[in-house]
This record gives structure tokens, C-alpha cells and sequence, in this order.
């Protein structure tokens, strides 16, 4: 979300006499905290009850993926989350005056992009995009939903994924990156991760070397028993939608 304003598409939308929002499901008061910390640049909105996205899907705008997030189980902090209708999955819509769709684009959930956690548009495309439909006469057809945008990250193999959590949690046991776990940012404890999870393989990979095989084999059997129900649950935890499944 910083993009859009550090690329100035804000600015430039602000000046043409319109509004940049980032809706989410959280409760509006947190929705506010993250406009707050988060530095954006834009204005946030909570829509717990999904009533935003409902319109938008009601008027044949944008149709976005929801999910069900089982914090507790995934080692998230339950006391937090409040989805009374699950959360939903990223999506970008843009309105000229006079309701015509501009840009719309919907992340489709799935093990590359982390279930729907990363992979988004990026603010030069978007600009781009809807400059183009601003160039075409008032009374053109809406924009159709752009399934091949310029994204702001590669895709993200799964496994590396899912060693990052073990990493975030100490090897112990998968541990999500939510926004209240403790005095680091999520950002900060990602990267802090990474450094772990580089200093884990490079020991794994000197056990190998300097001890006898079968301990080495031993240990990491031991480590996998230890931390498989954890990774069990990520895998079923994170949302993985079908090419051809479309929103509830």
C-alpha cells in the first residue's frame, strides 16, 4: 500500500479530485491504528461486517475471496482477530465519476502467493491501467479484471514459506507474522527470521559434514515428529483456492 504513495499515484489521484481507501475487515479502530503506524499515506477503513464488499459485489464491481482464519490454531494472537465473516482476500477496484470501472483485479489465494499474503499489483501498473481506460470515451464498457498484472513480488515457493514461520517460532513450532507480537514490527521479526533460518540450514548442513549419518538422520527425524503437526495446520490453515473456484 506504501507504493501508491511513494510513487505519487495518490497524490496525483487526490489532485484530479478524488479518494484512495484501504478497506479492510478488520474493526475500524484497528483499521485507524494501521493508518496510523503503517504510514500509508491513505485512508483507512474498517468493514468487519464485509458491508463494502458486498456492495461491490452486489453492483458487479469486484467479487473478492474470503477466508476463515484459525489465529489459535496457527499459533496466531487470538484476542486480536475479529472476522465475524472470515477476512478478505486482497483486491484492488478503481471508479471513475460516473461509476464506471477503471481498474479491478482480485488476488486468487494459492500456496505460490502465500494464501493471498503477497503478490500485488504494483502502483505504476495500476496508474497505468487506469489511465489508459480515462483516455477512452465516458460511455465505454467497464474495464475487465486484469489476470496478469505487474506484481510487486515473486512468487514465494511454499516450502521456503513455511521454514520461515518455523524460523519466526524458533524451530519449535510454526509462528505466523501477525501485527502484535511484541516489541518488533512484523517486518522486523521477518527479517529476523531470515538471519535464523540461514544460521539453521548452515547447521544442519555442518552436522552433516562433522557427525556420524545416522545421528544427523536421527535428530532431523526427531525435529520433523516434533514440528509436523504445526506445519499440518499452516498447510491447511493458509487458503488454496482452484484455478476455476470463484467466491462464495
Amino acid at each position: 500500500m506504501r507504493g501508491y504513495t511513494q510513487e505519487g499515484v495518490t497524490e496525483a489521484i487526490r489532485a484530479a479530485g478524488g479518494e484512495i481507501y484501504a478497506v479492510t475487515s478488520e474493526p475500524h479502530s484497528l483499521a485507524r491504528d494501521a493508518e496510523a503506524d503503517w504510514e500509508t499515506g491513505l485512508t483507512h477503513v474498517g468493514d468487519p461486517h464485509q458491508e463494502i464488499e458486498a456492495t461491490c459485489r452486489e453492483r458487479g464491481w469486484l467479487a473478492l475471496f474470503t477466508h476463515h482464519w484459525d489465529g489459535d490454531r496457527l499459533g496466531a494472537h487470538a484476542d486480536w482477530l475479529s472476522h465475524p465473516k472470515g477476512y478478505y482476500q486482497p483486491g484492488v477496484l478503481v471508479l471513475g465519476r460516473e461509476g464506471r470501472v477503471l481498474y479491478r483485479w482480485r488476488s486468487r489465494p494459492s500456496r505460490s502467493n502465500t494464501g493471498g499474503a503477497t503478490g500485488r499489483p504494483t502502483a505504476a501498473h495500476v496508474w497505468s491501467a487506469v489511465q489508459a481506460e480515462l483516455a477512452k470515451p465516458a460511455d465505454a464498457p467497464d474495464a475487465p479484471p486484469d489476470d496478469d498484472p505487474t506484481l510487486d513480488s515473486p512468487p514465494t515457493p511454499w516450502p521456503l514459506f513455511v521454514l520461515l514461520l518455523l524460523a519466526n517460532g524458533w524451530f519449535l513450532k510454526p509462528q505466523t507474522f501477525d501485527h502484535f507480537g511484541g516489541e518488533f514490527t512484523s517486518f522486523e521479526r521477518i527479517r529476523r527470521a531470515q538471519k535464523r533460518m540461514a544460521v539453521f540450514v548452515v547447521a544442519w548442513i555442518a552436522a552433516a559434514w562433522l557427525l556420524p549419518g545416522w545421528l544427523v538422520a536421527l535428530a532431523f527425524a526427531a525435529w520433523a515428529i516434533k514440528v509436523g503437526p504445526g506445519v499440518r495446520d499452516i498447510h491447511r490453515g493458509f487458503q488454496n483456492v482452484g484455478p476455476d473456484e470463484e467466491p462464495d
